[in-house]
């Protein structure tokens, strides 16, 4: 397991990449804002005085599986479409500063390439966007 350490002024937060991650085929660009919302999210959303993420990938038989998961407050089922909607956010534009179009961007993204993005989660213990990416670029 690799494990990198970040220390903000006001909170810790770790992130550890569990077993190898697949080398993915697709544009950077794409992978970065995929990767910064999942993460940017994990951060910004949590309550924990100790922030950890981990990430980890499944291989599948035709994509991958990779998992961003955290230990924040975690997301009510009843929300779990509205999260990928665009504009949409689940707290108060006065209390967390968001445009809501962070995860319908990374929904946008992953879909034009043929996966799927989900998020599972249980309430004061943390979510896991799990998300599938295909082995073989699309043409």
């Amino acid at each position: 397991m690799k494990s990198l350490s970040f220390v903000g002024s006001t909170s810790n937060c770790s992130i550890a990449i569990h077993g190898k991650l697949p080398v993915l085929f697709g544009d950077k660009i794409k992978f970065q804002q995929i990767f910064a919302n999942l993460i940017g999210n994990a951060i910004k959303y949590n309550d924990k005085p100790e922030i950890n993420i981990q990430i980890s990938a499944e291989e599948k038989e035709h994509d991958w599986l990779i998992v961003v998961k955290d230990n924040g407050p975690g997301i009510d089922s009843r929300f779990y479409e509205k999260i990928f909607v665009i504009f949409q956010t689940l707290n108060p534009r006065d209390t967390v500063e968001s445009t809501g179009v962070g995860l319908a961007i990374v929904k946008k993204i992953i879909e034009e390439e043929g996966g799927e993005i989900w998020v599972e989660s249980e309430l004061k213990k943390g979510s896991e966007f799990k998300f599938t990416w295909p082995k073989v670029a699309k043409t």
